[in-house]
């Protein structure tokens, strides 16, 4: 096929690739230099990187952002470590496999204002909450886990939420793993974890490193389970640099030094990421 023929092809492509992605990124960008304040327009102007160091500077930005990475890592750590788990049990034939199977990625496909709201009214509620309702039983005190612990009730949320889908990724690739190696490893005497360690693991490497790739980029900018439940607080206790972009954005109506933070969002994504793949790649291709 000629070359210029394929070129024509692929145009309409590229066009709505960059009309996607790289128009709004650019807006961003531009934004970031200039202030604008939504309530004072006539006030815009050029001011170069003053809108990157206001949010540098601001005194929720540091405790923002250990609050985003404590969130990522935890939520990435449970899910991938708990879905590889539920993965492999239930990769055993039993009778109802299915039906578990279909039960067990069911949180995924679930809104996440929705399943924040189930947790915070049916769960976590420290008066009618089941939580409450067992500590009562127990004779123990009820907690207030919005107030108490806001981050880690925001890590149970997201990790609820995201768990199936890691169970739904292992639980494909542990379906084409070579079951003659399992045998015969069996037939050596492996035991089950070295069979785990020498044969399941390197098998999974790429659906892990998939998995946390696809997590990490959605965890980042978590919000609606923030907002629903913790609203941030107490104080900054549960904001990450979404939520923090958000208040600055459409409670302070500054675009640009929002816009600023949102491309401090973007390289760190691009950072962490870089890091987390080849640090999960190095370790399970050993």
């Amino acid at each position: 096929m000629n070359s210029t023929l394929v070129r024509w092809l692929q145009a309409p492509s590229i066009i709505v690739l960059f009309l996607w992605m790289v128009v709004p990124l650019s807006m961003t960008v531009y934004f970031s230099t200039i202030r604008y304040n939504l309530l004072y327009p006539e006030r815009s102007g050029f001011v170069g990187l003053d809108n990157y160091e206001y949010f540098w500077t601001d005194p929720s930005f540091f405790p923002a952002l250990f609050n985003t990475l404590v969130l990522v890592g935890s939520v990435l750590a449970i899910s991938v470590i708990l879905g590889l788990a539920i993965a492999m049990l239930i990769d055993r034939p039993f009778k109802g496999r299915g039906l578990a199977r279909v039960m067990l990625i069911s949180p995924f496909f679930i809104m996440p204002t929705v399943s924040a709201l189930v947790w915070k009214n049916m769960f976590m509620n420290p008066i009618y909450g089941l939580f409450a309702v067992i500590s009562t039983s127990l004779g123990l005190e009820p907690i207030d886990w919005l107030s108490s612990y806001p981050l880690l009730t925001v890590i149970i949320i997201v990790s609820w939420q995201w768990t199936p889908f890691a169970v739904l990724i292992f639980m494909t690739s542990l379906q084409s793993q070579d079951q003659e190696q399992k045998e015969a490893a069996m037939l050596d005497g492996a035991g089950f974890w070295s069979q785990f360690w020498n044969l399941t693991l390197p098998h999974l490497a790429r659906p892990i490193s998939i998995v946390l790739l696809i997590q990490m980029i959605f965890h980042l900018s978590i919000f609606a389970e923030i907002y629903v439940t913790t609203g941030g607080g107490p104080g900054v206790q549960s904001t990450n640099l979404t939520y923090l972009i958000f208040t600055q954005a459409l409670q302070g109506f500054d675009i640009g030094v929002a816009s600023a933070g949102g491309v401090f969002a973007i390289i760190l994504a691009n950072i962490v990421a870089y890091f987390l793949v080849r640090a999960v790649g190095k370790t399970l291709m050993v």
